[in-house]
């Protein structure tokens, strides 16, 4: 008989890293009104201040990031010489833009504090002390 024992078992594959989730009681509303046009964030903000959550907050500077950068990225339109090279770009912007704001909402319907891509965390990171 062979005294060896058994090789061990190889360790389980790394998992990814995990999205947080808001606690099941938490509130989705503010979360999913904040992307819905400026009018829905000022809403939000108001409805914010009456039950503060921590997923509400967060997608509350999400949204406030998107709105911003809307507002930058839309500004050269108001300047006549770079308005007929940009005016090309615009349709591709406009809907790169327009993704971001939908996979926030996905995050924000689901109760996820989930980071829109390329942004997401430089917004968390700009405005951390916004919406507390």
């Amino acid at each position: 008989m062979d005294a060896t024992p058994p090789p061990a078992p190889p360790p389980p594959p790394p998992a990814a890293a995990p999205v947080a989730t808001a606690p099941a009681g938490e509130d989705k509303t503010v979360a999913i009104i904040a992307y819905i046009t400026l009018i829905g964030f000022i809403i939000a903000i108001i409805m914010h201040g009456n039950k503060k959550t921590q997923l509400g907050s967060y997608h509350l500077r999400q949204a406030l990031g998107l709105l911003l950068t809307g507002f930058v990225v839309c500004f050269p339109l108001v300047i006549p010489l770079l308005n007929i090279a940009y005016l090309f770009l615009m349709p591709f912007i406009g809907l790169g833009m327009f993704v971001l704001v939908i996979l926030g909402l996905i995050s924000a319907v689901n109760g996820q504090m989930k980071p829109v891509p390329l942004v997401g965390p430089l917004y968390q990171k700009w405005f951390a002390t916004a919406f507390t």
